[in-house]
């Protein structure tokens, strides 16, 4: 029989279920569990409120995960009834077939709707919570140590992955009332997850995220906030893997809360990222370098105020040797200041991936260090004084940077009748070059490359 011809009849099968939802809801309790994530597929997909909120009460698997589906504001309301029927605290006479422990709405490309059963006994998803003492797994490996009398009289653990941006707007807080109160009425047996937090103006969520446990935070992102609130719920966050900060206030770097903020950065083993945009540094990088983990693949530093004291500290720190991106857009850097970058560069030439330098006024004596990293796949230097015969001496010299796939460069200086006043380009003059670098490109048999003049 054809391959396709199975396929075909679950697809009518589905379809057919979903032309009429009440014959749908009444059918989950006997319909085979093969076409449970098929179903939950077409109905998320196609809006079937009333099928999802039935099959989140008798999903016959242990986890269940939004995945790669695609999520837009129209499927707001969708996540909200899933939730609303997560089933908590089951009755007595709920469905035999509900197992479902961990509800996962994150988009994560991925992850599979349901991760497989190793075995009936010990069931395991790939995307648990590892950290929190009121996780799922924590849980259930106490009851497996023969704590039998939890089992039967406290609600089953049951969790909830999600990824939180806090922004003030209506739909988030009634999403945050929506969990807060589902975690309520669970009694203690629902762990709300979030892995991914994000906080647009910190001081109007210090209540609300105390009902988090903000152990399982992995990525955390604060877009405006006093450095006083941020250590102390960054202490709380053992696990972190992503910093973002920006817009930080704070009196003074000689100041306790000043040091607490990067005696916390030196417990994060895990961290693997690190943005402090605009967070004033000047002559005090080493103190950044001094304490984050030496595993650190990502570093942004844009708009930080850097001198040229910070500058020679980075190029000598071991911390920075092992970078795959650097971003020091927006940081002037003077004459005195190309040696160290030069060094900086040099050390990096065989690890990093990604380099910003946007408008740093480097001139044309620092682009030759940047073409020494060979591997560098994308590479941002726009709004910066280059001449053309650099720009073209770039060109002739991308052999060795055949993972070169981005480059964001400056209009170059002739364009202008003064330079960087965005008023005086000449753009005759920047289509000629244009058309300049396009040619290059083709006659360097470089069609995979996407060469882009740009002036901030």
């Amino acid at each position: 029989m054809d391959a396709a011809v199975p396929n075909k009849l679950l697809d009518l099968a589905v379809q057919s279920l979903l032309s009429n939802e009440s014959a749908a809801i009444q059918a989950l309790e006997d319909i085979p569990r093969e076409l449970f994530v098929p179903l939950f597929i077409a109905a998320f997909k196609g809006g079937h409120k009333s099928i999802l909120s039935a099959m989140v009460k008798v999903w016959p698997f242990y986890c269940l995960h939004i995945g790669s589906l695609s999520i837009q504001e129209i499927h707001h309301e969708l996540l909200k009834a899933m939730i609303e029927n997560l089933p908590v605290c089951p009755a007595q006479n709920s469905s035999p077939r509900t197992k479902l422990r961990i509800l996962d709405l994150r988009q994560v490309t991925y992850s599979r709707i349901t991760c497989p059963e190793v075995n009936t006994k010990s069931p395991s998803c790939f995307h648990s919570c590892a950290y929190s003492d009121h996780s799922f797994t924590k849980i259930e490996g106490h009851l497996r140590l023969g704590n039998s009398g939890f089992e039967t009289q406290s609600p089953r653990p049951v969790e909830l992955l999600v990824d939180l941006f806090l922004a003030g707007s209506l739909v988030q807080k009634e999403f945050l009332d929506l969990l807060m109160g589902k975690a309520e009425e669970s009694s203690g047996s629902l762990h709300v997850c979030c892995r991914d937090l994000q906080v647009d103006k910190l001081h109007n969520y210090k209540c609300t995220l105390k009902f988090l446990d903000l152990k399982c935070v992995d990525q955390f992102s604060v877009g405006k906030g006093s450095l006083s609130d941020i250590s102390s719920i960054q202490s709380q966050m053992a696990h972190l893997q992503i910093i973002s900060l920006f817009k930080v206030s704070f009196r003074s770097q000689r100041r306790k809360v000043f040091k607490n903020f990067f005696s916390n950065l030196q417990r994060l083993e895990n961290l693997n990222e690190l943005n402090l945009a605009s967070f004033y540094l000047k002559n005090h990088r080493d103190k950044v370098l001094r304490f984050i983990p030496p595993g650190l693949d990502f570093l942004y530093l844009p708009f930080c105020n850097l001198s040229s004291r910070d500058y020679q500290f980075l190029s000598q720190s071991p911390q920075a040797t092992h970078l795959k991106l650097l971003n020091l857009s927006n940081n002037t850097m003077y004459w005195n200041d190309f040696k160290a970058i030069c060094t900086l560069l040099v050390n990096l030439s065989g690890m990093l991936l990604y380099l910003e330098l946007n408008n740093c006024l480097i001139s044309d004596s620092a682009i030759p260090a940047l073409i020494r990293c060979t591997h560098l796949c994308v590479l941002g230097f726009a709004s910066n004084p280059i001449t053309m015969p650099i720009l073209m001496n770039i060109m002739n010299n991308l052999k060795p940077l055949m993972e070169l796939k981005y480059v964001i460069c400056p209009m170059p200086v002739h364009c202008f009748d003064k330079w960087h006043f965005q008023g005086s380009l000449d753009k005759r003059k920047l289509a000629i070059v244009q058309l300049q670098l396009k040619r290059m490109l083709e006659l360097a048999q470089r069609n995979d490359m996407n060469w882009i003049t740009y002036n901030e």
